[in-house]
């Protein structure tokens, strides 16, 4: 068995996993964004529960830039004070079993790489609608990591700037899925500006407010799609996150992509984009696929 742990901006999500996949248990537990001390205290106290001799190892998806060799995270996301912290050697010494780290967008697109829609896709892209926009890239069957190690780090991608103040509008909040529920539940007055089940119904049932906040969003996402498919050329995109269980969303960005190409007629790409197959489990799926990957490149090397 292997202990996963899915760090996320509210809650680190964990479950045992076995070689194949499945999942004998799982849990989650709130997360602490107020320093380092707290938040080592939550992922030890995750790891002291279920430490025992029958863990092989522990698998980690963690927000930010991760140097994936040595363990080292850079920026980290939600929780700046990660920056330049090895989490995984402070976790190595502790309870002396082997750990791996890796970006939450990357393990996104392992998953699918390893069981889900992209399974056997030499070439792909996978974008992960949340509070930003997380992102994968896939080249030749593997994450491609760039010089820097931040390919994928898509929500930086600048989609319009204002000349005069040389302000841009970036791809994470244009289309960050959080920030669209928010809008709409905001105008349909909504107590919980959280609640994507009520927002969706709206946009299911086509509600004219809720649509022109939604068709804003696709066409956006359309736009960057098309970007990158003249960038990367990848043979699909998927698209990843708890948004993405809805067919609603799959079916408008299809008639996004139809209605930026009608008006510009420059174009000649046609994105394949498929909804990932797994949403709120993906980042442990990829985490603990690129366990086994460190672990063959030691053996390997």
């Amino acid at each position: 068995m292997y202990l996963v742990l899915d760090i996320g901006g509210t809650f680190v999500k964990f479950a045992l996993m076995d070689a194949s996949g499945k999942i004998t248990h799982r849990g989650k537990t709130p997360a602490s964004r107020e320093n380092r001390a707290e938040f080592e205290d939550v992922i030890f106290s995750i790891i002291d529960k279920y430490d025992s001799t029958h863990v092989k190892g522990i698998a980690i998806s963690c927000p930010g830039t991760i140097d994936v060799e040595s363990g080292m995270i850079y920026h980290g996301g939600s929780f700046p004070f990660l920056h330049k912290v090895n989490l995984k050697q402070r976790i190595e010494e502790k309870y002396q079993k082997e750990v791996s780290i890796e970006n939450d967008g990357k393990c996104a697109a392992l998953a699918e790489l390893w069981l889900g829609n992209l399974k056997n896709v030499k070439d792909a892209v996978v974008l992960v609608l949340g509070s930003g926009v997380g992102g994968g890239i896939i080249m030749n069957g593997k994450i491609h990591r760039g010089f820097h190690q931040s390919s994928g780090e898509v929500s930086y991608v600048m989609d319009n700037i204002e000349i005069q103040t040389r302000v841009g509008q970036f791809f994470g909040f244009a289309c960050s899925a959080v920030e669209m529920i928010r809008r709409i539940a905001e105008l349909k007055k909504l107590t919980d500006k959280t609640d994507g089940e009520s927002v969706f119904k709206y946009i299911v049932n086509k509600d004219e407010e809720a649509m022109v906040i939604f068709d804003e969003f696709c066409i956006h996402l359309a736009t960057q799609i098309l970007n990158l498919q003249y960038i990367l050329d990848p043979e699909t995109f998927a698209i990843g996150g708890g948004i993405s269980a809805q067919p609603v969303l799959l079916e408008r960005i299809h008639w996004a992509l139809a209605e930026v190409t009608k008006a510009n007629p420059m174009h000649v790409a046609n994105p394949k984009v498929v909804a990932c197959k797994f949403q709120n489990d993906a980042n442990l799926y990829g985490a603990l696929y690129h366990f086994f990957i460190s672990k063959e490149k030691q053996i390997v090397g």
